[in-house]
């Protein structure tokens, strides 16, 4: 009898935390297994070695890579509009997976870094799908790159006002407004 699947999310789960908060070192396959709650046996059933785990992790990251790809093109708001608001949004799994996929490839390792390049390739292709200007496509992308590492800094920071409340200078109104901007650039584009 098979192990449920549950089982192989959990390791995954507990790998991306370990990465996320200790670094690739201390995600070690001990540690990993005591994390999901598993036995080491348990988890080399699933992955058989760390350099599966990794795969695992990776192949995890390119299935939701694949649902945000859906959702660009579904938005009801629009491709522009999910993507630069989506760029925000930390703590949802694809930002764990994107943050422990980030970690591996700053530690080294190769395959991590070819998927964080994929992925960013991926994003530019399916904004151009959207976005006639090709270099509008690219701005759109970098834009939402500075705007992930702008809220995770702040976000690890606790930047906070100097009356202790958050200061967060991209609110609501900033975020319509560069949406709008984009929006209207890419309607006043040249079709090349």
């Amino acid at each position: 009898m098979s192990r449920p699947p549950a089982a192989r999310d959990a390791v995954l789960d507990a790998f991306e935390r370990l990465i996320i908060a200790d670094g690739e070192r201390g995600a070690t396959l001990e540690a990993t297994a005591r994390e999901a709650g598993v036995s080491k046996g348990g988890l080399l059933y699933h992955f058989g070695s760390r350099h599966a785990l990794i795969a695992g992790l990776i192949e995890r990251l390119h299935r939701l890579i694949d649902e945000d790809v859906e959702r660009i093109h579904s938005a009801p708001d629009g491709a522009i509009s999910y993507f630069v608001r989506s760029s925000v949004d930390l703590e949802s799994p694809l930002d764990h997976s994107f943050v422990a996929t980030v970690r591996l490839a700053q530690g080294g390792d190769r395959e991590a870094a070819q998927a964080i390049d994929a992925v960013r390739s991926r994003w530019l292709v399916e904004m151009g799908r959207h976005v006639d200007d090709r270099a509008l496509a690219l701005a759109i992308t970098l834009i939402g790159d500075g705007l992930y590492y702008h809220s995770a800094l702040r976000a690890e920071v606790g930047a906070e006002a100097d009356d202790g409340t958050t200061a967060d200078d991209i609110g609501p109104k900033e975020m319509d407004e560069l949406v709008a901007l984009l929006e209207r650039i890419a309607r006043e584009s040249p079709v090349e």
